[in-house]
């Protein structure tokens, strides 16, 4: 997959689209991607030792993630990312606009 935790993205399909955040969970068994603010799904919760009050939760719900593009944090543009290996054998992401390495995000 091309996006990591702490990525940022751009939705671009669906219900959000032109949306952005930041990745809080990749799924990689079923492609989808948790995006900080987006998805936002509502669950009515009895109360348990965990949660004593119970009543309505918020959280993000998955999204497939052929539906987001990472953001280069170069040219600040989504964009599609290349890879290519390091002269230590390194594998590294490259901005396909601006051919720049995109760092992993320390997450």
């Amino acid at each position: 997959m091309q996006v990591r935790r702490g990525d940022q993205v751009a939705i671009i399909a669906g219900n959000y689209k032109g949306s952005e955040g930041r990745v809080l969970r990749v799924i990689s068994k079923g492609s989808r991607v948790v995006v900080e603010g987006i998805n936002m799904r509502k669950r009515h919760q009895r109360p348990s030792q965990h949660n004593p009050e119970g009543g309505i939760v918020t959280f993000e719900a998955p999204i497939a993630a052929a539906n987001v593009m990472l953001i280069c944090p170069h040219c600040k543009v989504p964009s599609r990312v290349r890879k290519r290996h390091d002269a230590d054998g390194t594998l590294e992401r490259l901005c396909a606009r601006c051919s720049t390495a995109i760092p992993i995000p320390e997450a």
